[in-house]
């Protein structure tokens, strides 16, 4: 079967590749949110698109600190940084959000409560 110009079968290993070796998940040296931290982030974001809040995040793990960024418009700055940073767990907490601006909104050690600061609570609609 021929897949175009210089492409081979997806299915079939590439010149290098291990077959049954998977790529490792993170760099030893990386900071990452874990598999709780990220389902309490994308809860929050999930409803925050719903009610037609937020419309984008990027990601970024880096050496010394991981990002979860929220825009309102794709094109824009984001207008809230969800930050992970080890290094401030026993000053002011590995947690933090931080606004468009520059300003933290709200700093700890536990991610429910530092969320907490911009999450907008359900509201009841009568019919």
């Amino acid at each position: 079967m021929d897949f175009g110009s210089g492409d081979t079968e997806p299915s079939k290993p590439r010149v290098g590749d291990v077959a049954g070796r998977f790529p490792p998940a993170a760099p030893v040296n990386q900071v990452t949110f874990s598999r709780h931290e990220l389902d309490r982030i994308l809860n929050l974001y999930g409803r925050m698109v719903a009610i037609g809040e937020w419309r984008d995040y990027a990601i970024d793990f880096m050496k010394d600190r991981a990002v979860f960024s929220i825009f309102r418009r794709t094109s824009e700055v984001p207008i809230y940084r969800i930050e992970k940073d080890p290094k401030l767990a026993r000053k002011q907490g590995v947690y933090s959000v931080i606004s468009a601006t520059g300003l933290i909104v709200r700093r700890g050690p536990e991610l429910d409560r530092v969320l907490r600061a911009i999450d907008k609570p359900l509201r009841i609609v009568a019919i």
